[in-house]
Order: structure tokens, then C-alpha cells, then sequence
């Protein structure tokens, strides 16, 4: 029997209000970052029952899904109800099949990604954030010791990064007790989280000693996904394409981006090679970190300023982004820069746009002018900023938490590179230089990412690969293809996923004929919500789901 709709939508609401609830209690690190607070106390479970009480939740919601029948919902909560599934089949494929959680700990990263939230976020006074990182401190060891229940197919590449974010963590805890001293908290307080770093310090210790004494002896397991996994995996997305196909758009595009910069380079000084026109490119950088953070705080300013000038895309009403240097326990894994989105319940949502300090003298040269420009454009405006601030601001539950649509979210802020050139933003030969260099590295990550999980190129091959096709100085590439190892199709969903704009973007202007306008298909996009591509296409009005 089909119900009336306004019964069966208010059903679903009731649902989906359930399932948010129930996931926020479940990830509490995840309910911090999008700023519902009464989780702030606790850190995730980690042992194999964990393990097995997410397998259980996401179970549950396809069942509770298979309730609701397309026809009896509106438009918007069709769409929801199908976004779901997905993200819950995605889910129950790496909780079940891919199995990361088996062959590392990730409980440093855990910890520290725990803690970021309420460090840098100003939603309460910060005496008040202390107290509940205190509290997740002295839940630490507890998460570190779980962790030995579920690691049973140990990867050695996976275990040594968890042993460098180990090492890394305390510098982090230092600074937050250094916070907590110099803004003269109570003695209390204060005498609270000295003992709860000291015990957190300690058990990060005993848990190295673990990893490094027994686990990493009998670490064998192997870190690639395999050809017909990856396979899944990419149907599982729903990236309309196969692995083959792929890696074919990939090493086009490759192909064309190396011509075009060439061109570029002939712009710059026809009378210098290759290495020399880098050189050029990557020696004209801020004089200091100190400055290159100025430097990446004054080019998002501006390309924000291009965008509404430009009438590129709508502003959110409450736009507010900082610049801040990566904390240390991440810097291991992000070379140059990263973002975090502002969280939707916070009374100040922030965004936060992170900057990686130069490990080594010779990475400062990473942070040039003109990469400080793309690399805002992309983490910045109107790339990952403003697309998932305009997220924030669409009232669905599933799309703010919605995982899955790594193509939609890469895809675009990489789309943005290409898109501000050609708008005119920073056309020079030296910006273009390095945005072709970035699409270069892009391309490369959908060669490497596929090759990597069929086995089809080696670890330190990968490496010397992608420093030969863009140029990074090899600790920056390093970092990237240890990246990519626990991750795969991710890192092919910045280029693939903005060939799927592309390829979305002219079918909507064929659709719309002369009535086409490209700040319509962005806001469109971009206020839509989070989602695959695949889906986006139901944001349109006369295109075919």
C-alpha cells in the first residue's frame, strides 16, 4: 500500500533523525567537528566489538531504508533516502571487505584528530574546551589499548606510520598544555591535563614498544586493494566508468597537462631546461614560513574577492575562514595543506584551512606564490571553502555527514583550478606554470592510484614516478604515496571527479540552451549539498537521473 506522502516523509524525517543521533553517539570525534557538543567528553571505541557495532548500524540502516519506497517521498527525501544506501554500501564494503581497521592502529591519529576540534574551534570559552579535551585525554589509553583487539592482519608500511604519528602527537599535546598555561587557567585545570598528557605520553609509549616489538615483526598483510577490489570499489562509488576507463582519462589528461605546461615554460624563458624553469618557478617563494602564512591568508582574501566580483558563485551570509599551521601529529601525512569545514551547529562556524611548516629547508620551495595562489583557489575560494560552507547551509542531515562523494568535493575544488585561470584569476605564466604542474600531479594520482591497488607499480617506483612527472622535492612525494596505500579511488576523485563536472556542466548547458548561467549551475551545485556526481544530476531540472 502506498501512504500518503506527508505521512511517509514524516516518517522518513524521524528516520533519518535516528540515524544522525545514532552515528554522532557512535563517532563522537565526528559529532565535535560538525559542532553538537554533548560528545565532546568521549572518544570513539576501537576494539573489534566496535568494529562489529558499526557493521551493525549500517546494517540496520539499509534495512530501515528498504522501508521507504521512492514514489511515496518528495523529490528532496527520495534523493536523501538513496544517498543513504549508498553511503551505507560504501560503509559496510570497507568495514567488511576492505578491512583497514585490521591492519593498522590509527589510534595517534585518532587521538589527535579528537582533540583538534575542540582545540582550534572557539565555540566555548577555552577553560571549558580544556576540560573536555582533559576528558578525552584520560579516555586515551583506554582507545590505545582497544586497538590491540582489532589489529590482526598488520600491514608494515601502515604500522611505521602508525609509529611516526605516535611520535608526533606529544608535540601537539605540548602545545595545548602551553595554551592552557600562558592563558592562566585554573590551577586545577591546569594540574588535570598535566596528568592527563603524562598519562596519554605514557601509554602512547608502551603502545609504540607493542607495535614495535610484536606487531611490526609479523606485519605481512598486503596494503593494495587488488584488481577486482578496486574494481568494487570504483562500482561501489558509482563513478560511471571502470578502472581501465579511468586510468585512461588519467593518462590523457597527463599527456595534455605536460604539453600545455611546456608551452607555459617556453612563455617564461625559452633559453632555460626543464629543472631550471622549477627552479624559476619554486625559488620565488615568501622568505620565511611566517610569511608564506601572510601570504596564503592575503591570496584567499583575494581570490574571494575575484569570485564576487566575477559573479561566479553566491556567498554564505556567515562566511568565516582561518589560516593555521598543520598540527604535528598530521604533518607526517599532509605536505602542504588540508581543510576542515565549518561545523554546521556551531554558533560561529569557522572553516579552517591548514598549512604544513617545511619539514626540510629545501620543501619551503612547495610554498611558491604562485602554488600559494592555486592551492588557495582549492582549499579556499571557491574551491573546498566556499563549496562545503554553501553545503552547510542545505538542511538535509545525510548530506552534511555524507562520506561517499569524494569526486564531488576533490572534483570541484580542483574544477575551481582550471575554472579561475580561465576566468582570469592570477593568468600568469608563472601561476599557469604551477596550476598545469597541479593538474599534472592530479593525473598522476589516477595513474598511481589504480596501478598502486592492481599491482600494476611498486611502492618506491610510485615514488620516483611522481617526482619525475611533477617535480616535488621527494619527502612531499613520499608523504603522498603513503597516503595512497589505505586509500584506494580516492586520490583519482580530484581529476576524474572534475571530468564528471565537466561532463555534467554540458549537459546542463545543452539542456538549458541560452538560458545557461554559470553562477546558476555553481550555486546550484554547490548549495545542493555533498554528494557523487552520479546524484548531482537529480539538482537539475530536465536532465535524466
Amino acid at each position: 500500500m502506498t501512504l500518503p506522502a506527508s505521512d511517509a516523509d514524516a516518517r522518513f524525517e524521524r528516520a533519518i533523525d535516528r540515524w544522525f543521533r545514532d552515528r554522532l553517539r557512535l563517532e563522537p570525534t565526528l559529532a565535535s567537528f560538525v559542532g553538537v557538543h554533548e560528545h565532546d567528553d568521549r572518544l570513539p571505541g576501537a576494539s573489534r566489538e566496535a568494529i562489529d557495532e558499526r557493521v551493525d548500524f549500517w546494517r540496520a540502516v539499509l534495512t530501515e531504508m528498504d522501508r521507504f519506497v521512492a514514489d511515496d517521498l518528495t523529490p528532496t527525501h527520495s534523493l536523501d533516502r538513496d544517498l543513504l544506501v549508498h553511503e551505507a554500501r560504501l560503509e559496510l564494503h570497507e568495514l567488511t571487505e576492505r578491512r583497514t581497521w585490521a591492519g593498522r592502529s590509527n589510534a595517534a591519529e585518532e587521538i589527535g584528530d579528537a582533540l583538534f576540534p575542540l582545540f582550534t574551534r572557539d565555540y566555548a570559552p577555552l577553560p571549558d574546551r580544556l576540560e573536555r579535551i582533559a576528558d578525552r585525554l584520560e579516555a586515551a589509553p583506554r582507545l590505545l589499548g582497544e586497538t590491540k583487539s582489532r589489529l590482526t592482519d598488520p600491514v608494515k608500511l601502515w604500522v611505521q606510520i602508525d609509529l611516526e604519528s605516535g611520535a608526533a602527537l606529544p608535540s601537539f599535546l605540548d602545545v595545548i598544555l602551553a595554551a592552557a598555561r600562558s592563558e592562566r587557567c585554573p590551577d586545577p585545570l591546569v594540574s588535570r591535563l598535566e596528568a592527563a598528557v603524562t598519562g596519554t605520553r605514557q601509554a602512547l609509549e608502551e603502545h609504540a614498544t607493542w607495535l614495535r616489538n610484536e606487531v611490526l615483526p609479523q606485519a605481512t598483510t598486503e596494503w593494495r586493494a587488488g584488481p577486482e577490489q578496486f574494481e568494487e570499489i570504483v562500482r561501489l562509488r558509482e563513478l560511471t566508468a571502470s578502472g581501465d576507463e579511468i586510468l585512461a582519462v588519467g593518462e590523457q589528461i597527463l599527456a595534455e597537462e605536460r604539453a600545455a605546461r611546456a608551452s607555459t615554460s617556453t612563455e617564461l624563458d625559452p633559453t632555460l631546461s626543464p629543472e631550471e624553469i622549477a627552479d624559476l618557478v619554486k625559488n620565488d617563494h615568501p622568505a620565511s614560513f611566517g610569511e608564506a602564512l601572510e601570504e596564503y591568508r592575503h591570496s584567499m582574501a583575494a581570490a574571494r574577492r575575484f569570485v564576487i566580483d566575477h559573479d561566479l558563485a553566491t556567498m554564505p551570509a556567515d562566511d568565516t575562514l582561518v589560516v593555521i599551521e598543520t598540527p604535528s601529529y598530521l604533518r607526517h601525512l599532509i605536505p602542504f595543506a588540508a581543510y576542515y569545514d565549518p561545523p554546521r551547529f556551531d554558533p560561529r562556524p569557522t572553516g579552517t584551512y591548514i598549512v604544513t611548516p617545511p619539514a626540510t629547508p629545501e620543501m619551503m620551495r612547495e610554498h611558491s606564490y604562485a602554488s600559494i595562489s592555486n592551492t588557495s583557489v582549492h582549499e579556499a575560494y571557491p574551491g573546498h571553502h566556499l563549496q562545503l560552507s554553501a553545503a552547510r547551509t542545505n538542511p538535509s542531515l545525510v548530506r552534511l555527514i555524507l562520506f561517499s562523494a569524494a569526486e564531488f568535493t576533490e572534483g570541484w575544488a580542483f574544477y575551481c583550478e582550471r575554472t579561475m585561470k580561465e576566468q582570469g584569476f592570477d593568468d600568469t605564466p608563472k601561476h599557469r606554470y604551477i596550476q598545469h604542474t597541479d593538474a599534472i600531479w592530479r593525473a598522476t594520482r589516477i595513474v598511481l592510484d589504480v596501478k598502486l591497488h592492481r599491482g600494476e607499480i611498486g611502492f618506491e617506483d610510485a615514488i620516483e614516478y611522481l617526482v619525475a612527472q611533477t617535480g616535488f622535492e621527494r619527502p612531499a612525494a613520499l608523504a603522498e604515496v603513503k597516503r595512497y596505500t589505505s586509500t584506494p579511488s580516492y586520490q583519482l576523485s580530484y581529476l576524474f571527479g572534475r571530468h564528471l563536472i565537466d561532463r555534467l556542466k554540458a549537459d546542463v548547458e545543452r539542456a538549458q540552451g541560452p538560458a545557461f548561467s554559470m553562477k546558476a549551475f555553481h550555486d546550484t551545485l554547490i548549495y545542493g549539498g555533498s554528494m557523487p556526481v552520479s546524484y548531482a544530476r537529480r539538482l537539475f531540472a530536465g536532465l535524466d537521473s
